[in-house]
């Protein structure tokens, strides 16, 4: 067998030899066996082979610190796929070395074989190819000792490559962990987001539907409002309108006797204490002690007296103090209270034949009902018209069967009929107001108005609310534009001369008022309705 090898390999060409057979599988890793040659004293130099390839630890490396470079600034799930594709790359190196380390052994193998194949032709031939079977052994010799240390470097790769791996592997596990923990986090914060719009969808269903209600409700609201509307509009109707004027009135006279009855019980207590202290007046006031009525001064006995010769004076008195404030030019037997009245005792002091009598009222003038309310509610407008007639022009009765507008405004007072204006003055210390002292039944309803000192004025008013919201109106507006009561005599010293020349006037009553308008308004070309139907 030895033999026949033999002269089997000596026979083959030396070029055979070393380029083909058991040399070609061993250069796995290389294209080629590396080239040396022989230099000065014996020393085998190896040749600079193409440009090297990076090493398999140097490109591991590398690519660790490019994905530590990168952990910070990529996303869970890029994190994710660096790391797969590193451990697939790790497995890829392993697998290699693996390759490698099998290749290494099978060169073992090969060069033994070919050392083994150099040494028998050593022995056989001679010269030149002995020499060159000796050159060739010793690259043998070299290429088994670089074999080794490649061997070891491989050896060293592998344990480098494996705890890399292993590494990777962790950190793959920690990015699969962190993945699912995230997946897990957006799953609850994807769940709570369904929570959040489904309450909101459901409360923006609710807010529809609280809508609709509110919408429906607003609806039978304003149809209750309109029916009310209508229902007013239909009160407001003449005919409505003087049932209900009618049941006012009864309310009034009803509200009226009350308060005569209680005068009277008040009278009846006075008069009792004044009996027992041997004290009986002479005289009494009869009349309601309220803004609006008439006071008459009558005997007690009601024996008919005549006035005319006697000698009378009005005052009115504090509650507190017992003060007397003189009433100018009120010396008639009857007398209107003013607003100025009101919370005050009125007196009146009778003289005759050298005797003074005393007729006091029971309790303080009281206020009329919602008087202070009504004249606040007409101190927010800039000026207010009244209905009038005139009564008096400087002490000459005028007939009453003309409508005039008495205007109050802040800064002054205008009496006009139509567009003719028959009187305008600002409020000033010159100008005279007040209640008509005595004229009947005229007093209740009528105002004495002297805007200066040539011109004066009897109006009567509709109503005693006009008339008293009228007198604390114009004192209102004077007392904002400075002029105090004393200095011009507002509403308490007037010349005596003046009011005596007033005579009895007499008020049209509210038919007789409703004539007037219709008059004026025919006078002014105005149409008038027509109210058949009601």
């Amino acid at each position: 067998m030895t033999r026949a090898s033999t002269i089997d390999f000596g026979r083959k060409k030396q070029g055979e030899l070393f380029g083909s057979g058991p040399l070609r599988p061993a250069n796995i890793i290389r294209n080629k066996f590396p080239t040396f040659k022989n230099g000065s004293n014996g020393i085998i130099i190896k040749l600079p082979d193409n440009p090297e390839i990076p090493s398999l630890k140097e490109a591991v490396a590398k690519e660790t610190a490019d994905l530590l470079d990168k952990h910070q600034r990529l996303s869970v799930r890029e994190l994710t796929m660096k790391f797969e594709k590193g451990f697939n790359t790790a497995t890829l190196l392993s697998n290699e070395v693996k390759w490698r380390h099998a290749a290494l052994l099978e060169r073992d193998i090969l060069l033994k074989n070919l050392k083994s194949v150099l040494e028998s032709l050593r022995s056989r031939v001679a010269g030149k190819n002995r020499d060159e079977i000796e050159e060739s052994l010793s690259m043998v010799d070299i290429l088994a000792v670089q074999l080794s240390r490649r061997e070891d470097e491989l050896f060293q790769q592998k344990a480098e490559v494996t705890k890399i791996a292993a590494s990777l592997k962790l950190a793959s596990e920690d990015a699969k962990r962190i993945v699912d923990e995230e997946r897990a986090n957006a799953q609850l914060e994807i769940e709570n987001a369904k929570g959040a719009v489904q309450r909101v969808q459901l409360a923006l269903k609710e807010q529809e539907n609280v809508s609709q209600r509110t919408g429906k409700q607003d609806v039978d609201e304003l149809k209750e409002e309109v029916q009310e509307a209508r229902r007013v509009k239909m009160l407001h109707c003449p005919s409505k309108a003087m049932d209900i004027e009618n049941e006012i009135q009864v309310l009034r006279d009803q509200l009226a006797e009350k308060s005569s009855d209680s005068v009277h019980i008040l009278k009846e207590l006075e008069l009792h204490r004044r009996f027992e202290e041997n004290d009986l007046p002479l005289y009494v006031l009869e009349g309601l002690e309220t803004l609006g009525s008439m006071l008459h001064i009558v005997v007690r006995d009601n024996a008919s007296v005549d006035f005319s010769n006697f000698s009378i004076q009005w005052f009115r008195i504090q509650p507190e103090g017992s003060k007397k404030e003189i009433i100018s030019g009120a010396t008639k037997p009857v007398y209107a209270p003013e607003p100025h009245d009101v919370g005050r005792y009125i007196e009146a002091e009778i003289k005759f034949g050298g005797h003074t009598s005393i007729a006091k009222t029971a309790g303080p003038v009281d206020p009329a009902a919602g008087l202070a309310d009504y004249v606040e509610a007409l101190m927010r407008n800039p000026e207010t018209n009244y209905n009038v007639v005139v009564l008096q022009v400087n002490g000459v009765a005028q007939p009453a069967n003309s409508l005039h507008v008495l205007c109050i405004g802040r800064l002054r007072m205008r009496l006009a009929r139509g567009k003719a204006v028959l009187a305008k003055e600002f409020y000033s210390s010159l100008m005279q107001l007040c209640g008509v002292r005595g004229g009947g039944d005229a007093a209740p309803q009528a105002i004495f108005w002297q805007p200066r000192k040539e011109l004066s004025f009897v109006l009567g008013f509709e109503t005693t609310r006009e008339r008293n919201s009228a007198l604390m109106l114009a004192r209102r507006f004077a007392m904002d534009c400075n002029v105090s009561d004393r200095a011009q005599g507002w509403l308490l010293h007037l010349v005596d001369v003046v009011l005596l020349r007033i005579g009895d006037c007499q008020i049209p009553d509210q038919f007789s008022w409703l004539d007037i308008r219709r008059s004026s308004l025919l006078a002014q070309g105005t149409k008038l309705p027509d109210h058949s139907e009601d």
